[in-house]
């Protein structure tokens, strides 16, 4: 009963999108339809259990004991009333009911041919570039998302063997059986063994947006992380940089799998931040230990990553007018951030004042991320398929780079021989690509991973199809419906580019019904300033929001005495452009004026 006024509330606030969508109203109309509206009907309908026997939600107890006050490496205690939510193993939530999202059976799963999709529909013919930002937002989103999921080692055994046409190129010494082999997404044995229930799965990271990339998802990686370094500091070379990993040939940081230049530069950036958090932390309060240095550190450095996130990167990404004025009104609220620097201590709810600080709220569902917001953050169409690394000085080239040689064991390499100042700039300087059909990367189609000591060739965008076929995530029109939008009926209504609606088509042999999920959602056309499309920011918008009220240090301990208030002041006073400046301020001529570290920076003369 407690959610019906907010139930009539979305209902009484979406009617006017009868007379024309959100995003063609004024922009505080539109502010008031995504947050009273939209999220609300999203939340009352796309918000599924996946957990047996879980404690009934309810409000936090207050913390127990001082380990309680700090985050904890596997993700436990966050709810106080429920020690195991949101932890490592567990289970991926749901956007749809779970009756919904039964993996396809066989043959259904291989049609169409997943290496046909990415051939004809992904496959980069040109680069097409994503004006309006630069690379570091490509690095930045996949910076967040392995601290958010991550499904574990796949099955090796009886992978699935995808089809090769007979003028398919893919290398003789890959194939099985003269197939593409895939490895199968690890089930979760303790819920697919049950009767009647589509199988889950579960994630080898934490489900808290708690910097488990930088920081790890276990003590074990936790504590080689901070590698013994005093004053609570993230363990770094004499250079600055993060200690070499042997077994990966890559940087020792929380999680390292896939990773390369944009990866490193940002693990690289942030731990230097958390560092330079303790050293503040250690003016502040010199009698503090090494171990509350750090677990004060690493809340204000994920929150700040948070903040980052929802008040930079997403306006980057969708810089239409109510989406920015929302996120900015999601973490500081209607009030805005001079109100919360002046009445440091109040909080007026989460609509006057933000999500941060707010009661913890999980909307009658335990929480977790979910398959569906997965799903939905495949945007490998970001990377280029080259790297023009030029000098911040003076923008000289010094070399130009393809993606193969700044990725996996390439990586160390490039971060030892050039300047990370340089590097960033580049980045900086250069577009991403944008997410849209037949701009997947070259090299990220025939991508060579060393995996459990074996070398594997992966076709990325093959797979990703795959993998939302596997886990149930529902094909594109089903998708759609399942957040109460509209079906689309013809290929000439999924997109408007005659040529794609002709190569869908003959893909999907005519039935429009079968596009996949990602398929649709890169055909799909955009709304003004959106860098991705509508139906994936549905999922976003429910998803993105939560990740900030269900948890307990960004909500109800978001305050002063877990914080500091010097926390607090070194969240709100800082943003990505500041984090660069502290620690690389050659990069201010580049930095200069911008409104968004993400967009396109200033080159040198």
């Amino acid at each position: 009963m407690r959610r019906l006024p907010a139930r009539i509330i979305a209902r009484i606030v979406l009617l006017p999108t009868a007379i024309r969508p959100w995003h063609r109203w004024p922009s505080l109309i539109g502010e008031v339809m995504l947050g009273l509206g939209l999220r609300a009907d999203l939340r009352q309908h796309n918000l599924h259990d996946v957990r047996r026997n879980a404690p009934p939600v309810g409000p936090a107890r207050r913390a127990r004991e001082e380990r309680d006050r700090s985050r904890d490496a596997l993700g436990r205690r966050n709810d106080l009333n429920d020690d195991d939510m949101g932890m490592v193993q567990g289970r991926f939530g749901r956007n749809f009911p779970p009756e919904r999202t039964w993996p396809e059976p066989m043959p259904r799963i291989m049609e169409p041919n997943p290496r046909t999709v990415s051939r004809e529909l992904l496959a980069r013919d040109e680069f097409q570039p994503a004006t309006s930002l630069n690379v570091l937002a490509a690095a930045w989103i996949q910076f967040m998302v392995h601290g958010w999921f991550n499904h574990g080692n796949p099955i090796r055994e009886d992978p699935w063997k995808i089809p090769l046409a007979p003028d398919d190129t893919w290398p003789e010494g890959f194939r099985l059986d003269g197939a593409l082999p895939i490895r199968r997404t690890r089930p979760d044995p303790t819920w697919s063994e049950a009767e009647g229930r589509p199988p889950t799965y579960r994630t080898s990271t934490t489900h808290w947006w708690d910097g488990s990339q930088l920081y790890g998802s276990d003590p074990e990686r936790l504590a080689s992380v901070r590698g013994g370094a005093p004053d609570g500091h993230i363990a770094l070379t004499p250079e600055g940089l993060l200690p070499y990993d042997p077994e990966r040939k890559v940087d020792h940081t929380g999680f390292n799998d896939d990773y390369w230049l944009g990866l490193s530069l940002l693990h690289t950036l942030f731990a230097r931040e958390h560092n330079a958090i303790c050293d503040r932390l250690r003016q502040e309060y010199p009698g503090w230990s090494d171990d509350q240095l750090f677990q004060h550190a690493q809340l204000i450095n994920s929150a700040l990553m948070a903040k980052i996130h929802t008040v930079e990167w997403t306006p980057a990404m969708l810089p239409h007018a109510a989406v920015t004025r929302g996120m900015h009104s999601s973490w500081y609220g209607l009030l805005g951030p001079r109100f919360r620097r002046r009445f440091r201590g109040k909080h007026f709810g989460d609509i006057l004042s933000g999500m941060p600080g707010s009661s913890r709220d999980h909307f009658d569902v335990p929480y977790s991320l979910t398959e569906e917001f997965v799903a939905v953050y495949r945007m490998h169409p970001l990377v280029p398929d080259r790297f023009a690394i030029r000098s911040a000085a003076d923008d000289t080239a010094i070399k130009d780079l393809p993606f193969y040689d700044v990725q996996g064991a390439n990586t160390r390499g490039v971060m030892d021989s050039i300047a990370m100042a340089d590097l960033i700039y580049s980045l900086g300087t250069s577009h991403p690509g944008a997410i849209t059909l037949h701009n997947h990367p070259s090299g990220l189609r025939e991508f060579a991973k060393v995996t459990d000591g074996e070398t594997i060739m992966i076709d990325l965008a093959a797979l990703d199809v795959m993998r939302d076929r596997e886990r149930g995530v529902p094909r594109y029109n089903d998708f759609r419906e399942g957040l109460r939008m509209p079906r689309v009926k013809r290929f000439e209504d999924l997109t408007d580019n005659p040529e794609w609606a002709e190569q869908l088509r003959r893909v999907y042999e005519g039935d429009v019904d079968r596009v996949d999920a990602m398929v649709g959602m890169l055909a799909e056309p955009l709304l003004p300033g959106f860098a991705f499309s509508e139906t994936a920011f549905r999922i976003f918008i429910l998803m993105a929001g939560r990740r900030i009220t269900s948890d307990r240090f960004l909500t109800d301990d978001y305050k002063a005495d877990v914080y500091t208030q010097t926390g607090l002041d070194w969240i709100d006073n800082n943003t990505l452009s500041s984090v660069v400046l502290r620690h690389f301020p050659q990069l201010a001529p580049a930095l200069r004026g911008m409104p968004n570290a993400f967009a396109p920076w200033h080159r040198r003369a």
